[in-house]
């Protein structure tokens, strides 16, 4: 049996019609930026089913949604419903729950099904609810037995792994010992016969007899009794003399079990390590082959206190433990590094007070495009999972040029939770049909996706006195409305290079001394090691921009003709190839460092051959805003 669906009404951020979730049988991983939706979801499940350390859940009057948060208080939601539908019941589960289950047809058999709904009302500050299995009106309160067998296993966030392990009164590892097989021989159990003789032994020292009643050598243990005995003789009734003995008391297998601790052989492991052996420890509970329950772990934060490479192996183990055993597993993280490491159908993203599974019946990625992901998907573009807004580029001098852009026009991407993708190629859609959904009614994202992307249209052949020919001006009209035809969909816009690439068309713009300035640099920093971003003054450079400047005078070059022979013969000449990422860098140093922001500022919003790339970063910053016209 596993947790197939959950539904959630009016709970904190999910108002009314609410959350409808489906989850994977195995493995579930919610990825997403703070306050997204990832702790409500688990809170929810802990509140209907409970949870096997008896975590203490309580619905407050601020769990109840507010549709507006400028709202008075008395427009808050006045009732709140959350369900759980568990499926895949056997016969040997279903014994101890007929009371409860309905019954479904799938694929032409009966099946099992137990839904079990906690409904709460609020009047005033005081707060009542109901945990019932059942559909509808016939609903029945479920009995402890019950309950107890649809328990999840629950590790908080920021959990203190070496308090969980100690031992005390109730303790969580003498929970997961007193429920496994091991210890089900409560009267006769090796540990407790131990104990047993242990006791003998104590007594006897107190009584400073061996076990053949001969005198012990040490009879400190004796005195030390016989004192406190004659102290008690004193204080008691003389008709009801009290007498006292030492030795482990309440000899019960669980008060054993409850001074045991579990630790590392080692000396001193850390917070890491502590957290990896209490989920280790979880794991032994929820994986008893005996236990005919709900077989679910709930975990906050996995990657806690792990360093990436620790964070990796666990998620690994734990994907793999998951497909190929009877557990389900449902886990929330920050980390982009476990983001990128598992399957892509096991993820759900939480965005827009709604969580959107990554399987492929929900989003419009091809079966391709997931096995081209997991080859590719890693660390820094998992990133996106977590952002505002996401401007996908197919190369380094874009990655590197867009940010600095962004703060001169006042859209520092760092404030605005912008992601700059890099695809390393053209293949924006394997990315963006991420965030595109195949049942729109369901929700769409509220992650605005830009894709920038260069026409690649070769301007020379078309280069003519007054500019370029009208020829070229169909063929690269025809071709941008071929690029955004196949990438643009829901949040997914494109723009697109108005005639080549972006370091043609800067090439083109006011910025075009910059670049030269950029590109002589990089060519300088790319063949030798003695220089640095901070030759900005070097001699050469000065002198090679000056001679290229009174070449294209001399020759009577036109915009076009000065932006092909940049791109053409300087930057991309085969015989002398520059690195376009030295010349993003270099550029996008020149633009940090530009003394007049105001004036640059001024001159990127008016020049037309860069208005896709301010276009771009206003979208992605605009959290779901449209495109300009």
């Amino acid at each position: 049996m596993y947790l197939s669906e959950v539904c959630i009404k009016n709970f904190r951020k999910f108002g009314n019609p609410g959350l409808h979730l489906t989850l994977n049988k195995g493995f579930n991983l919610f990825v997403g930026e703070n306050d997204s939706g990832k702790t409500t979801i688990i809170d929810a499940i802990k509140l209907v089913l409970g949870t096997q350390s008896n975590d203490y859940s309580r619905i407050e009057t601020d769990d109840f949604h507010i549709s507006n948060k400028n709202s008075p208080e008395n427009e808050r939601a006045k009732t709140l419903e959350i369900t759980c539908i568990l499926r895949d019941i056997s016969l040997d589960e279903a014994k101890h729950l007929l009371e409860w289950l309905s019954f479904e047809k799938a694929k032409g058999q009966t099946v099992y099904v137990l839904h079990i709904t906690y409904f709460a009302k609020r009047e005033g500050k005081k707060v009542f609810y109901d945990v019932k299995a059942g559909i509808g009106d016939g609903g029945k309160l479920l009995n402890s037995e019950a309950r107890n067998r649809i328990r999840a296993t629950y590790l908080k966030p920021l959990r203190d792994a070496s308090t969980e392990l100690a031992p005390r009164k109730n303790s969580r590892i003498s929970n997961i010992l007193n429920s496994h097989s091991a210890f089900e021989k409560e009267d006769s159990h090796f540990l407790l016969e131990t104990f047993k003789e242990a006791n003998k032994k104590i007594d006897s020292y107190f009584k400073g007899k061996d076990l053949n009643n001969e005198d012990l050598p040490d009879q400190l243990g004796k005195n030390l009794l016989e004192e406190i005995n004659t102290y008690l003789n004193k204080f008691s009734n003389k008709n009801n003399v009290l007498e006292s003995s030492f030795r482990v008391s309440d000899l019960k297998l669980r008060n054993i079990l409850e001074r045991l601790t579990l630790e590392f052989e080692s000396s001193k492991p850390g917070l890491g390590s502590h957290n990896i052996l209490f989920i280790a420890a979880e794991l032994l509970l929820l994986k008893r082959e005996e236990f005919d329950g709900l077989k679910l772990a709930l975990i906050e934060e996995i990657e806690a206190h792990l360093h990436t490479q620790a964070q990796i192996r666990l998620i690994e183990y734990l994907q793999e433990e998951a497909e190929s055993s009877k557990i389900q597993l449902i886990l929330s993280s920050h980390s982009t590094a476990l983001s990128s490491k598992i399957k892509l159908e096991n993820l759900f993203i939480c965005n827009n007070n709604n969580i959107f599974s990554m399987r492929s019946d929900e989003t419009e990625l091809l079966k391709g495009d997931y096995l081209f992901l997991e080859r590719f998907l890693d660390a820094t573009k998992a990133d996106m999972f977590f952002a505002q807004g996401i401007i996908m580029v197919e190369g380094d001098a874009e990655n590197l040029i867009l940010p600095s852009l962004s703060k001169v026009i006042g859209k520092p991407f760092s404030q605005y939770g912008v992601t700059v993708l890099n695809v390393g190629s053209t293949a924006f859609l394997r990315y963006s049909r991420i965030f595109r959904r195949k049942n729109s009614e369901n929700g769409l994202f509220n992650i605005p996706v830009a894709c920038v992307t260069d026409l690649d249209i070769d301007t020379n052949e078309y280069i003519c006195d007054e500019g370029l020919s009208e020829a070229y001006n169909e063929k690269r009209q025809e071709k941008k409305a071929s690029i955004i035809e196949r990438l643009d969909g829901q949040v997914v816009q494109t723009y697109v290079s108005p005639y080549w690439t972006l370091e043609h068309d800067i090439a083109l713009s006011e910025l075009r001394p910059l670049l030269l300035k950029a590109i002589l640099q990089a060519k300088k920093i790319q063949n030798s090691d003695k220089h640095g971003l901070t030759d900005k003054k070097n001699e050469v450079v000065e002198t090679e921009i000056k001679f290229l400047n009174a070449s294209w005078k001399e020759k009577n070059y036109t915009d076009f003709q000065i932006a092909y022979d940049i791109y053409k013969n300087i930057v991309t000449k085969e015989s002398n190839k520059i690195s376009k990422a030295i010349i993003g860098q270099c550029f996008a140093t020149l633009i940090e460092e530009y003394k007049d922001k105001e004036e640059l500022k001024a001159i990127i919003l008016r020049d037309k051959n860069l208005k896709y790339l301010v276009e771009a970063i206003n979208y992605a910053t605009s959290q779901g805003g449209h495109k300009n016209d």
